[in-house]
């Protein structure tokens, strides 16, 4: 009888998804958590890799698409009526197409393993993937007002209708691509609110808990034995 866990733990290779609300300081975290990763990381060669407002490139590739597709593949939702009628003049392949190609594209990032995703419903993409940890950054709204403020000089309601706005676009689209709530607390394996810590502490946490799947992943999997 032969085992292969040697094999098995060569192939754990760890990711990690991001979701957010806007202005939860998720851009500090995620450049940071980056560094962190790479820092801590002991297989030799790795290298950890971000994939937020790159990613719709990295798709764009992928699949072969121009250019001219990528401002469809935001999170903003549009009307079935304006689907149809862009679809039908040629202006982008149909919505549903985009997104599963969004999805292979993440699918295939988190199996190569060191990616940090961001958004996109990646926590439900590759929620079968055992060796992936999944987190959601929170905060208040006066909170997430306050930091929008201060980094994009804008007026109070300014900053209160951007969130509410790009709120609406990311739970709509959760919604109507993968039937989910995303605040749903059970989609993630870790939940920080922002603005009771430090940004390095939470860069830690999400850190240490990548390396803590990933070694759950590598030494209590099951043994696949053959006679």
């Amino acid at each position: 009888m032969r085992y292969y866990a040697v094999k098995e733990k060569r192939l754990a290779k760890p990711f990690v998804t991001i979701s957010y609300e806007l202005g939860a300081r998720a851009k500090s975290v995620i450049q940071g958590l980056g560094e962190y990763l790479q820092t801590h990381e002991r297989r030799k060669g790795a290298q950890w890799r971000i994939y937020d407002g790159n990613l719709l490139k990295k798709v764009a590739e992928d699949h072969q698409l121009p250019q001219t597709v990528l401002p469809y593949l935001s999170e903003s939702i549009t009307s079935e009526l304006e689907n149809i009628i862009e679809e039908t003049i040629g202006l982008h392949p149909s919505r549903h197409l985009l997104v599963n190609e969004i999805n292979d594209t993440i699918f295939q990032l988190a199996q190569s393993g060191y990616a940090i995703l961001v958004g996109r419903g990646s926590n439900i993409v590759t929620a079968d993937l055992l060796q992936g940890a999944h987190v959601r950054l929170v905060a208040p709204v006066a909170d997430r007002i306050r930091y929008l403020r201060e980094i994009l000089n804008m007026e109070e309601e300014q900053a209160r209708r951007y969130i509410v706005q790009e709120e609406r676009n990311r739970r709509e689209y959760f919604h109507k691509y993968f039937h989910k709530n995303i605040d749903d607390a059970r989609l993630y394996d870790l939940t920080i609110n922002t603005a009771k810590l430090p940004v390095q502490d939470v860069i830690r946490m999400i850190g240490d808990l990548v390396f803590h799947v990933k070694n759950e992943n590598l030494y209590h999997r099951p043994l696949h034995a053959s006679a």
